[in-house]
């Protein structure tokens, strides 16, 4: 607790540097709500409450101040992370940079519509929305104008890659991307009318391979209506007899399923979220709106600590907080025990928001034989080029 003033401090400093706060009031108490997230391990407003330097005497008080920001139509979410977000990115090269779009549900209730970046095995939320809405399963129309507002955030210098699942496949989106100039790689539905030249129109479903192998078809239309030329890559993994159906903008071969696989971290960074980090679902917050601006409390949190591990392994100190010998936490793992490591000993924390765009100098492994085991049959296809 001692050491509480020290991080406010620091987040201050860091969240000071975006000049759009209409209320220096409003940044102080998104400072203390992140302190209070990072010090309890968990989403909730009493457990924050004990963290918080104020002149209030109750602890139902803090509560109240944390409940009336969560509740203040003033508090514009993009407005305010998006400077943040930018500043993380500044530096961030001509390397491709992939964004994964997905939804995950609370309560059955609300669904959340998030769009990330993917860094060093997770992901890093980039812009996002909550819908009181009791399915995954969204329009396009529902998250259409966070696609522009991501466009307006990333840099220009390279290029931007989208990857999303089965309920993401719809021309609609598809169209939308390539006016944005990006990248794509989408699971399809296996009910997906496909159309080659010279061949009958047919669904999907029809164009399996054999277990192991992968099969790439390319300048194929999709649905009725011929939406294209797109390009598909069809693969069965060994072990599995699930089929997986990619569309590319872009010609298909084994490094599309390479790209597709990396959409799996935007689930870790879900996990983080929930059961494996923050606790989100123990929130008692019912309120699309306020849920909206709590989801800015852990992006920021977010940001926050992974660029703190991306600093910590920069400076070849990861095993001061990891005990692995290989990388066994994620850079949120990491940059988390760090600030708390940094608290106890009094040093100073990282003051800055960084995200690198170098290949990951450890990347993560449970252990080495279960690494070496993963990069040889996670994408062990049998790749032929069908016509």
């Amino acid at each position: 607790m001692e050491n509480t003033p020290h991080l406010y401090d620091t987040l201050m400093q860091v969240l000071g540097q975006d000049p759009k706060w209409v209320d220096r009031r409003h940044l102080q108490t998104l400072a203390w709500m992140m302190v209070g997230l990072i010090q309890s391990g968990w989403i909730s407003l009493t457990a924050w409450a004990p963290y918080t330097v104020s002149r209030a005497q109750y602890a139902q008080s803090t509560v109240r101040r944390f409940r009336r920001w969560l509740d203040n139509d003033k508090i514009d979410v993009v407005s305010l992370y998006s400077p943040l977000m930018q500043q993380a990115l500044a530096e961030w090269g001509e390397q491709a940079l992939y964004v994964a779009l997905d939804t995950s549900m609370l309560w059955d209730a609300y669904c959340l519509i998030r769009l990330s970046v993917i860094y060093r095995g997770r992901a890093v939320p980039l812009v996002w929305c909550v819908l009181q809405h009791g399915s995954a399963q969204v329009s396009f129309d529902a998250y259409k104008e966070l696609l522009e507002r991501a466009a307006r955030l990333l840099p220009r210098r390279g290029e931007v890659i989208l990857l999303a699942d089965r309920g993401f496949a719809d021309t609609a989106l598809m169209a939308h991307l390539q006016r944005l100039g990006w990248h794509w790689r989408i699971r399809i539905k296996t009910s997906f009318w496909l159309s080659r030249p010279g061949r009958p129109r047919c669904k999907v479903e029809r164009l399996s391979v054999a277990q192991g192998h992968a099969g790439f078809w390319h300048r194929v239309y999709l649905t009725e209506k011929g939406y294209g030329p797109v390009h598909l890559a069809v693969a069965r993994p060994h072990g599995s007899q699930e089929v997986w159906y990619v569309i590319s903008d872009e010609p298909t071969d084994g490094k599309t399923f390479e790209e597709y696989g990396l959409r799996f971290d935007i689930e870790e960074n879900f996990l983080d979220d929930k059961s494996n980090g923050f606790q989100l679902e123990s929130s008692l917050i019912r309120s699309a709106e306020a849920l909206t601006r709590l989801c800015l409390v852990l992006a920021v949190t977010t940001l926050y600590l992974v660029a703190q591990g991306t600093e910590v392994v920069h400076q070849g100190k990861r095993r001061w907080v990891d005990p692995h010998w290989f990388r066994g936490q994620s850079y949120l793992k990491i940059g988390w025990n760090w600030v708390k490591l940094a608290l106890s000993r009094g040093w100073k924390l990282i003051p800055t928001l960084h995200l690198s765009s170098d290949g990951d100098p450890e990347p993560a492994m449970a252990s080495k034989r279960q690494y070496q085991h993963d990069c040889q049959t996670r994408f062990a296809f049998e790749c032929q080029d069908a016509a």
